[in-house]
């Protein structure tokens, strides 16, 4: 599916595991961004926005490296960005059943795959900064995507492929386990 930012109630139909596309303006953020904007208030219109937790490497005006951070370092920060409209953030890792919970009927998780920061990079182009203070990680940077890749991690209906594989993955380990029992 072909997603275009500002977002609006097509994210709601999305399920955990697909794969879209998008385009339009993101906003990076990640932990002191958060915590300026609930000081400060949000520097753009949260209304269908997407956010994007990196930290991008910028030489000048051009994006040179662009991979998602960690997002469950975001889980206690996301709540008002979700109660201001935003309707999308993307990372890598999930975020924690809070933040599933809140996503539910409104906006939706999208995944990137860490250490694909170059192929992030090549989809996007710089259009500005908020808070530049804060230093090139930090700073909200305004960037725009064109078909970005991306994976439906959480969707607004509580799926979440990432509890899904480590459920799996714990089965997975616990019938080992009991085979290892059985020939030793």
């Amino acid at each position: 599916m072909n997603l275009r930012t500002p977002l609006g109630t097509e994210v709601l139909s999305l399920h955990a595991g697909d794969r879209v596309f998008l385009s339009g303006i993101i906003y990076t953020a990640r932990d002191e961004a958060h915590l300026r904007m609930m000081e400060e208030g949000i520097p753009f219109d949260p209304k269908g926005a997407a956010i994007y937790h990196c930290g991008p490497v910028i030489q000048g005006k051009q994006i040179i490296a662009a991979g998602p951070t960690t997002s469950a370092r975001m889980n206690r920060l996301t709540g008002f960005l979700l109660d201001s409209g935003v309707r999308c953030l993307i990372g890598k890792g999930g975020m924690d059943s809070g933040v599933r919970d809140a996503l539910r009927g409104r906006a939706v998780y999208l995944a990137f795959t860490g250490g694909c920061a170059a192929l992030a990079a090549s989809h996007m182009k710089l259009q500005g900064v908020h808070y530049p203070d804060l230093g090139m990680a930090e700073a909200v940077w305004i960037i725009e995507v064109t078909d970005l890749p991306l994976v439906v991690g959480i969707d607004a209906h509580g799926g979440d492929l990432f509890s899904r594989i480590g459920d799996r993955a714990g089965m997975r380990f616990e019938e080992w386990k009991k085979s290892s029992r059985l020939q030793g």
